[in-house]
């Protein structure tokens, strides 16, 4: 009787393995691709900041930083989310950071980070309200 049952666990096991994976399992494997739910034609980040050296990092995430605050303001001022206004180019930030922060230390670009993080954090819920209702978010 013991080895009827370890035959049909093992049989039970093989078929398991060989079966294809269901409709549900299917579903389950990750992407590799980064499509985002809203506004999927975002503009790229420049080139330079894609890849900037590691070292270097902290530059590449003020320029994101001032990105989403100039985002969240754009989107508050003007009451608006179209894909546009929430994802424009990257020359405004980019002329942000020439402008106020190229010639800065790494210390001075974190505390700028901090200080822009801190300003889409302030507007973060007005502007996602805008964008919720318009079914931007």
């Amino acid at each position: 009787m013991t080895y009827r049952i370890v035959c049909l666990t093992w049989l039970t096991v093989g078929l398991g393995l060989l079966a294809p994976p269901s409709v549900a399992e299917r579903n389950l494997i990750p992407s590799l691709e980064k499509i985002p739910d809203v506004c999927s034609e975002r503009p790229n980040e420049p080139d330079w900041m894609q890849n900037i050296a590691l070292r270097d990092a902290y530059q590449r995430v003020l320029v994101q930083d001032i990105y989403r605050a100039q985002s969240m303001a754009r989107i508050v001022e003007t009451g608006s989310c179209d894909c546009a206004t929430r994802f424009p180019t990257w020359d405004s930030a980019e002329s942000t950071f020439r402008e106020n922060h190229a010639d800065a230390d790494r210390s001075e670009m974190l505390q700028a980070s901090d200080i822009y993080n801190r300003r889409a954090n302030e507007l973060r819920p007005q502007a996602q309200a805008i964008c919720e209702a318009a079914g931007n978010w």
